[in-house]
């Protein structure tokens, strides 16, 4: 199977997308403000300030990674009338975990009703059903805390700035950047419109054992522990603290018959440093 993907926000996720769909003769179209090409092979287009309307005639399937804002979706702002009047093979909004809230560690599944506690999650929620009002083949997929190549705990360990912060009950749910993108290359090869998909590894961990992880690969000190209520934090840094919950994944399991390549951190964070060493 190959098409046209037309990738609004072409930022990390979709760059990881792309690079699964480009060799096997896919085209992919990116959005970003500046319209400089950040991904070899991917074309790109500036947007907003560019007629998107030739670039959605060519496309066969939508990723939307742009995040909302108080004035809500981007691309539905701009671009309703004219993605409501197409038809596509298949629809994508890259969503976020924080939908759900905080529930002091415990379960969550894409059934849990949707209380979130940030500003960002309201967004988000938001922006998740004014996709789904529109006649398209919607597929959200709600992604936990990510991380991969260039994003992960080493550069602060490595500078001595990463702390343990430790906060009694505090667990995060993650998923490597790889594991994003097979799981929207399973979807699109397997479209289920109106399917909503959990993206996450299989173990939920505290951020302090994250990081104690990341030095001990490094064979350098541990970084202090430091209590969440006396932290010196940005209020951007402390509202990640705000929730707790483990996610389940099991739906693109059973149901996009997805394996994991790094179904925890430990697996995830020793290929990153294979990698950087070659």
């Amino acid at each position: 199977m190959t098409g046209v993907l037309l990738s609004f926000g072409h930022g990390y996720s979709a760059q990881a997308l792309a690079a699964d769909l480009l060799p096997r003769g896919w085209q992919v179209i990116g959005t970003n403000r500046s319209g400089e090409v950040p991904q070899a092979g991917v074309e790109t287009v500036a947007w907003p300030g560019t007629d998107m309307i030739p670039y959605l005639d060519r496309a066969s399937h939508l990723l939307i990674s742009a995040g909302p804002d108080a004035a809500g979706d981007p691309v539905l702002n701009g671009l309703r009338t004219e993605i409501a009047s197409r038809s596509f093979d298949w629809v994508g909004y890259l969503s976020t975990t924080g939908v759900y809230g905080d529930h002091q560690g415990g379960w969550v599944d894409e059934d849990t009703p949707l209380t979130p506690s940030t500003r960002r999650g309201r967004l988000r929620v938001a922006a998740e059903a004014a996709w789904q009002s529109m006649d398209l083949p919607l597929h959200i997929f709600r992604l936990a805390g990510i991380y991969g190549p260039g994003r992960g705990p080493f550069a602060k360990v490595r500078a001595g700035t990463a702390r343990r912060v430790i906060k009694k009950n505090q667990v995060f749910s993650r998923i490597h950047v790889e594991d994003i993108a097979q799981v929207l290359a399973a979807s699109m090869a397997k479209p289920d419109p109106g399917a909503i998909y959990n993206l996450c590894d299989d173990e939920a961990a505290p951020p302090e054992d994250v990081i104690g992880f990341a030095a001990e690969l490094l064979g350098v000190p541990v970084p202090e522990a430091v209590d969440f209520d006396t932290a010196d934090m940005t209020p951007m840094a402390r509202s990640f603290y705000a929730e707790s919950k483990r996610v389940r994944n099991d739906r693109i399991k059973s149901e996009l018959g997805v394996t994991l390549k790094y179904p925890d951190y430990r697996t995830g964070l020793r290929a990153l440093l294979a990698a950087e060493n070659g």
